[in-house]
C-alpha cells in the first residue's frame, strides 16, 4: 500500500476516533457501550478499542467512566443531590461500580468527597474548583496512608 494511502487511512481513522470521543463527551449520561460506539463509526468493537487506546491512551470505557466521574464531582460539589441520584444522573447503572470507580480515580468515596468538597469549595469560583478537582486520567489516585 502506498504511503499516501496509509496516511489517508490513518487520518480517516483518527477523525472517526475523534467522533467517538466527542460522542462520549456529549452523551456520557446515556447508556453507551463499546459495541454501540463502534457501530456508530462502522468498526468492530475490538478494533475501536485498540485504535482508541493507541490514539488517546485509554480504552473507550475508561474514557467514558472518567467523563462520568468528572460530572459526578461537579454535582457532588453542589451538594443538593444524594450520591445515588448523582450516580444515575451521570449514566451509571450500578451504585457499586460507580463508587468503586470514583474511589479509584478520586481517592475517596463519593460521600466523603461530597462532604469534603462542600466544605473546601466555599469561596472558590466554580471554574477554579473544576480545574483543581479534576480526576487524573491514566493514573489511579495515590494510595491513602493507613492509620
Amino acid at each position: 500500500m502506498p504511503v499516501a494511502a496509509v496516511d489517508a487511512k490513518r487520518l480517516r481513522d483518527l477523525a472517526l476516533l475523534r467522533r467517538v470521543r466527542d460522542r462520549i463527551d456529549r452523551e456520557y449520561a446515556q447508556p453507551l457501550d463499546v459495541e454501540a460506539l463502534a457501530r456508530g463509526v462502522h468498526m468492530s468493537s475490538g478494533h475501536l478499542s485498540r485504535e482508541f487506546r493507541a490514539a488517546f491512551g485509554e480504552s473507550p470505557y475508561s474514557y467514558l467512566m472518567t467523563r462520568r466521574i468528572e460530572r459526578a464531582m461537579a454535582l457532588l460539589r453542589r451538594g443538593d443531590l444524594s450520591v445515588t441520584d448523582v450516580c444515575f444522573t451521570v449514566g451509571c447503572q450500578s451504585l457499586g461500580t460507580f463508587s468503586t470507580r470514583f474511589s479509584e480515580l478520586v481517592g475517596m468515596s463519593p460521600s466523603a468527597y461530597r462532604r469534603l468538597a462542600t466544605d473546601q469549595a466555599a469561596g472558590i469560583p466554580a471554574c477554579m474548583a473544576k480545574k483543581v478537582t479534576r480526576p487524573i486520567r491514566n493514573r489511579e489516585a495515590p494510595p491513602r496512608p493507613s492509620s
